[in-house]
């Protein structure tokens, strides 16, 4: 994945750390709706997500799980937290350019502050409307899919 991304929109490697079902299937529905090319992961909390990022227990076959090239990051979930992912992204430089878009409910200054302060790309509160969702996930798919990053590991060291 060495610097990648020179114009021209690629698949990419998408990881939705999400634990709401019925957000689930929202993003599902809205990615079905824009004809996303991309692989899509869903893990179901913050636990989950830094095992996937660490190649560690079912996500350790890189070919089945690949490093992503994009995280998107809800904060409020089970177990370890969105900013706590996001903390723990912060301690580990060779994985801290990973593109990380928080995705919430939360419209908390003090939230959104800290979100960027540990290093998010980009937060957005959950929209209202599908048409809306359907306007994020596409805009931030394309900006990531065309932009140079440099090269991402295969997975974060503990």
């Amino acid at each position: 994945m060495n610097g990648r991304g020179h114009g021209e929109s690629e698949r990419m490697s998408i990881v939705i750390a999400e634990d709401d079902d019925n957000d689930i299937d929202l993003l599902q529905s809205a990615l079905a709706s824009i004809a996303c090319e991309h692989t899509i992961r869903i893990v179901r909390d913050g636990q989950e997500a830094l095992d996937y990022l660490r190649g560690a227990g079912q996500y350790e076959s890189r070919s089945a799980f690949p490093f992503p090239d994009v995280l998107l990051l809800d904060l409020k979930m089970p177990r370890v937290s969105g900013l706590e992912v996001l903390w723990w992204l912060s301690k580990h430089p060779e994985c801290s350019v990973l593109p990380t878009i928080v995705f919430s409910t939360s419209s908390l200054e003090s939230d959104i502050k800290r979100a960027y302060d540990l290093g998010a790309s980009a937060y957005f509160v959950k929209p209202i409307s599908f048409e809306q969702l359907k306007g994020i996930l596409r805009s931030t798919f394309e900006f990531w899919g065309k932009c140079v990053k440099p090269p991402l590991p295969q997975k974060c060291a503990d």
